[in-house]
């Protein structure tokens, strides 16, 4: 009888990948083995630290409808408690929260924190509620002439519906109208793609838009007034517009590098510049995986099972005798990159209606007239993550794709166009930027153009390796969010634990209803 120690290959230290290899330590006797092409822990949901202050790539909620992943969530980061708490009902049960920043004397450093989700969108060089709400301050700034345009438009939308809806700028029309299409999802939307919305897949809006409509939002705000309720567990609650959400206290990335240490701690084993090069099969079995670690040096991995996280389009190049029509999709599949301006200022020209500080979290940059997409504010994400609470921490996203215009401007390049354009929109005064750092990432986001419309070939073809499980957001070209990454884990572990074969039901998640991200 064999009795030795199955391994499984985790090509990834992201999101999904650690949490495969944390489940496979925790529920099985399958050892992992995660290999990792860059330096550090926690892949787009990583914490950049620049001196002491820090910035997520990107904002994180960790906020799910999967009562499975905040549980699991929990179980890494406890909730913290400070001097002020209010009690909230969470998955059915009393807890003690913070209500708002204060003293922390306990001193826990691995903690999450409550947060209150403010996120607008600016336009005009106003700041709208996101999603766009039909509130009396909003009728106010559009004006009564707009508003008129914009029920007409909708009314239009629902009488006379775009019939067979194919591309992202049918399916916003078919929920908002074209008037409001126009004015809140055109720009923001082409400012991400790169392209208009008439040639993107409307499969984006089903992944990341189902739920949300203006009858929604509707009652949304119905409900603000009429109900008062403190409960984060809100399953029936469209995502976009459920108003709090968890945090590490020390940013995303904080989770990961725990999760990473409690892997390391059981046995697993995390390889950092362990770039996959190819793959070794044998049939529909995948045998081995040939990594690059530098120079020339290459490095075999046998395992028994093959968790892929990394981008599709790589995959597919690594696996010997591919056949050419399903490379050739692949190399036809696209991405967008991102340019990540991380800025120290003193301070914010831009104030809240009642003069004070803005508190959002990030702001959507609709405005026509400048290339930055979405801005963070790191102090209210938590206010840890900025060493002198006297400055304020941003993150400008730039989306791009790899060697167009602006990923090839210099650094000194893209400071001076973020600082112009934040000048020009009213944001900050240039005399106020302290310090500024540049970050480019790859494959941001994974697109829903170019060969994608053929993407169910490749998904056939690489389910027929039996022991090759794909999960992720780039692992699956799927718009995951990380809630949905981590459960295509959970449940590719599930199917090893229950002798399942199938993939279907790792395809399935964030195709459900209960799994959207609504915008």
């Amino acid at each position: 009888m064999d009795n030795k120690q199955k391994i499984a290959i985790i090509i990834g230290a992201g999101p999904a990948g650690l949490t495969a290899a944390y489940e496979l330590l925790t529920r099985t006797d399958i050892k992992p083995i995660i290999l990792e092409k860059s330096s550090f822990i926690g892949g787009l949901a990583r914490t950049i630290d620049f001196d002491g202050n820090k910035s997520d790539i990107g904002p994180h909620r960790f906020f799910s409808k999967s009562n499975r992943i905040t549980n699991w969530w929990f179980n890494i980061l406890p909730l913290q408690k400070l001097r002020r708490a209010e009690t909230v009902q969470y998955h059915h049960r009393s807890m003690k929260v913070m209500s708002e920043d204060g003293p922390d004397p306990e001193k826990n450093q691995e903690v999450m924190l409550i947060r209150q989700r403010i996120t607008r969108i600016y336009f005009l060089r106003k700041l709208f509620d996101y999603p766009i709400s039909l509130s009396i301050d909003t009728l106010k700034k559009l004006g009564v002439i707009k508003i008129f345009i914009i029920g007409l438009s909708y009314a239009k939308a629902i009488i006379f519906p775009i019939q067979n809806e194919k591309n992202l700028e049918q399916f916003y029309i078919n929920r908002f109208g074209k008037e409001l299409y126009s004015t809140f999802f055109e720009s923001y939307t082409e400012k991400v793609w790169g392209i208009p919305c008439s040639q993107i897949s409307a499969e984006w809006g089903a992944q990341r838009v189902k739920g949300l409509s203006i009858r929604k939002a509707l009652i949304d705000a119905l409900q603000k007034i009429f109900i008062k309720n403190s409960n984060l567990n809100k399953k029936n609650k469209e995502t976009s517009l459920v108003e709090q959400f968890m945090y590490p206290k020390f940013g995303a990335g904080q989770m990961w590098e725990e999760v990473a240490n409690i892997i390391k701690n059981k046995g697993g084993q995390i390889l950092f510049h362990h770039a996959i090069e190819n793959f070794i099969s044998e049939g529909n079995t995948i045998k081995g995986a040939v990594a690059d670690v530098g120079g020339e040096e290459k490095k075999e991995f046998i395992g028994d099972y093959f968790f892929s996280t990394m981008p599709i389009q790589e995959l597919v190049r690594g696996i010997k005798n591919a056949p050419k029509d399903k490379l050739e999709i692949s190399e036809g599949l696209m991405y967008r990159d991102m340019v990540l301006v991380v800025m120290m200022v003193k301070g914010l020209i831009l104030k809240d209606s009642d003069g004070l500080p803005i508190k959002d979290n990030w702001l959507y940059i609709q405005e026509h007239d400048v290339k930055v997409g979405r801005i963070q504010i790191c102090n209210n994400m938590s206010p840890y993550l900025v060493k002198n609470h006297e400055n304020v921490l941003l993150s400008l996203e730039y989306f791009c794709t790899k060697n167009d215009a602006i990923w090839k401007k210099s650094d000194d390049e893209m400071i001076m166009l973020a600082s112009d354009e934040l000048a020009s929109i009213g944001i900050v005064d240039k005399k106020n930027i302290i310090e500024t750092h540049v970050v480019r990432v790859e494959k941001t986001y994974p697109a829903y153009f170019g060969s994608y419309e053929r993407f169910g070939e490749i998904r056939e073809y690489l389910d027929t390796f039996e022991n090759l499980i794909l999960i992720g957001r780039n692992g699956m070209h799927k718009y995951n969010n990380m809630d949905h990454s981590m459960l295509t884990a959970m449940v590719a572990v599930d199917n090893i634990i229950n002798g399942i074969q199938s993939k279907e039901n790792i395809w399935a998640v964030n195709t459900e209803e209960d799994y959207h991200e609504k915008k």
